[in-house]
């Protein structure tokens, strides 16, 4: 059975250096891009929103550098959208739901406030989760 890689992307450094370990330690399995959309960032901050399960903006670009790294390696991606304003509970709740088998994310994510409140995903995903996490940096 083909393993499920669910990895959590921004547009960060981190979060490219996660995605480029997965695909490069497991590259037979099934990759899932997932990008979490901030409620309060997606009504402000002109971000796509997903309030009803489906964007009305325009895609995450972080989900066209994802292609773009996987299309490098030969593998395709699923990318996905979620929202929540807690990112680690969303990350966990989308997870749960989709039998994920390991969760890969950046050890940070955007700079300034959002890079502390982005590390501490990390943290709670590797204290909260069920299936292993790895964390890249």
């Amino acid at each position: 059975m083909t393993r499920h890689v669910l990895v959590a992307m921004d547009d960060s450094a981190p979060a490219r250096a996660a995605l480029e370990y997965a695909l490069e330690t497991v590259p037979d399995a099934r990759f899932t891009v997932l990008h979490v959309v901030d409620e309060l960032e997606s009504h402000y901050g002109g971000q796509a929103d997903v309030s009803d399960g489906s964007p009305t903006e325009t895609t995450p670009s972080c989900f066209e550098t994802a292609e773009e790294l996987a299309a490098a390696h030969g593998i395709g991606v699923e990318t996905a959208l979620t929202s929540g304003p807690q990112p680690a509970a969303a990350i966990l709740e989308y997870a749960n739901g989709r039998a994920v088998d390991e969760l890969v994310v950046g050890s940070a994510g955007r700079g300034g406030v959002s890079r502390v409140l982005l590390g501490s995903v990390a943290e709670a995903l590797a204290r909260r989760a069920s299936c292993p996490v790895t964390i890249v940096s």
